[in-house]
């Protein structure tokens, strides 16, 4: 059992990390060791658990020590002549869940939400010394799955409570630092390898991204977590944005904010910093969330179906009873017809039934004009051809013609919004609507998935989670 936690593993970085202490041997630590305790409502020893950063990576790459040495012999570079030139991607992961109190438990008093750090290691390549190319010489198969996504730190805390949050993962965001700039010596396959790490933070919801790099809430003017697009302007042009964010300018945006430094008013300001008004804290990589990205969209397409069912384009506002009828006869059709139960929030299992031609159908039974019902089934056959994009791990291998196909599809998709539907985008779009309209394909040249990178694997462990935490399900309060 000892083997299968970190702190087993001998190692040693070059240079040594700073302000991490060279011992090996360190298991499960309290997360907020080094800090003075104040006093608060929880106990401050409940409040977190989590691994060094580095010995949890080290224990990682030991897991993987059988593919890594085979992944060299496939290459022919089992030789000694490779011990340097392994770099590692590591794709990070941090999601809030809420409800995780305890059922009849006694335990101390701990808030009743919780956040999870999780990492995973996505890909191991080598460089060899007399070599140009980087050979890759192993690829996580599973990239989403709650077996290859390894829990760092556990907590305690609101995920809205800012403060809290960064004072528990500052050390991690301290370790993740000073190991950018240092090299891993560690035995693989018998012969000491130095590694290098680059870091990902990838499987953020748009909520802990807009956190983590100071933007404002996600009901901003400043709709996109990629670009400095506002409402207004993403509802005008759906299709036609590039990726312009990124930490370091966010940082000095933040400073500007700060500083004032051309003495504007709050408005003038805010415009010039494109809504950045907090310190970005932790780096992420602009991306999109595809699990979040799928559920958004449902529940748009679920408001696309109600107005359908009362004919709103034709005439204005109309009255919360109207739309509850409507919402009430689309939720007892997709139940009688698709076994689709009403939920309360959206989730991702009910997504993937509503966002098929056949509930499309379903629904259409209840839309009064022929025309309409033709832009619904268009609109559906527009998107079930564009999701794959952004769910494959590989679209490149998985669906190559219809990733050649989304700059098309997404533009055709943009045109029928902006005139059929033209009642529900006038100057207002969701957020997560022009993420996939506008910005996948670029990151998808960029990274060559979306899929890949999202944030799954943690959102599965969080099932695991609340298994031993003897929670069962989320029961309800009632």
């Amino acid at each position: 059992e000892k083997e299968l936690l970190p702190g087993f593993h001998q190692f040693e970085w070059q240079p040594a990390l700073k302000n991490v202490s060279p011992s090996c041997n360190v298991g499960i630590i309290n997360g907020l060791s080094g800090w003075s305790s104040s006093v608060d409502d929880a106990p401050a020893d409940t409040i977190t658990r989590r691994f060094r950063y580095d010995v949890a990576l080290v224990s990682a790459l030991k897991d993987l020590e059988e593919d890594i040495v085979e992944g060299l012999r496939e290459s022919g570079m089992e030789d000694s002549a490779c011990t340097s030139g392994f770099s590692v991607m590591i794709k990070e992961c941090c999601d809030g869940m809420g409800d995780v109190s305890e059922k009849h438990g006694g335990g101390p008093v701990v808030p009743e939400k919780a956040v999870r750090f999780s990492f995973t290691i996505m890909s191991v390549s080598v460089l060899a010394d007399d070599e140009v190319e980087e050979v890759t010489i192993f690829t996580e198969p599973k990239p989403n799955s709650e077996l290859s996504c390894k829990p760092l730190c556990l907590m305690f805390v609101d995920e809205s409570d800012h403060e809290t949050l960064t004072a528990v993962l500052g050390p991690i965001v301290a370790e993740r630092n000073a190991m950018k700039e240092s090299r891993l010596i560690l035995s693989i396959g018998g012969l000491p390898r130095s590694f290098r790490f680059h870091f990902r933070g990838t499987g953020y919801d748009e909520k802990m991204v807009r956190e983590m790099e100071g933007l404002e809430a996600s009901g901003s003017t400043y709709i996109c977590t990629l670009c400095d697009s506002s409402r207004a302007e993403a509802s005008q042009n759906m299709v036609l944005h590039s990726i312009t964010r990124n930490h370091d300018e966010n940082l000095e945006r933040y400073e500007i904010w700060r500083t004032n430094p051309f003495s504007e008013s709050v408005d003038e300001l805010r415009d010039r910093v494109k809504g950045v008004s907090a310190k970005p804290f932790m780096e992420t990589q602009p991306t999109l969330d595809a699990l979040h990205c799928d559920i958004g969209n449902a529940t748009e397409f679920y408001k696309i179906f109600q107005d359908e069912i009362g004919e709103v384009y034709k005439r204005a506002n109309p009255s919360r009873e109207e739309r509850r009828s409507w919402r009430a006869a689309l939720d007892k059709q997709l139940r009688k017809k698709m076994k689709l139960k009403p939920v309360m929030r959206m989730n991702g299992n009910y997504a993937r039934r509503l966002m098929t031609q056949e509930a499309v159908e379903v629904v259409c039974e209840l839309v009064p004009s022929e025309e309409r019902r033709e832009a619904l089934r268009e609109l559906m056959r527009l998107y079930l051809q564009m999701k794959p994009v952004w769910r494959a791990s590989c679209p490149a291998k998985e669906c190559p013609d219809l990733l050649c196909r989304y700059s098309f599809n997404s533009q055709h998709f943009a045109d029928l919004l902006s005139s059929t539907f033209k009642y529900r985008y006038n100057g207002k779009i969701t957020n997560y609507l022009h993420k996939t309209l506008a910005h996948v394909p670029e990151i998808i040249e960029r990274d060559g998935s979306i899929g890949a990178w999202a944030s799954e694997g943690n959102e599965s462990a969080n099932k695991l989670f609340r298994r031993f935490r003897k929670m069962n399900a989320r029961q309800s309060k009632a």
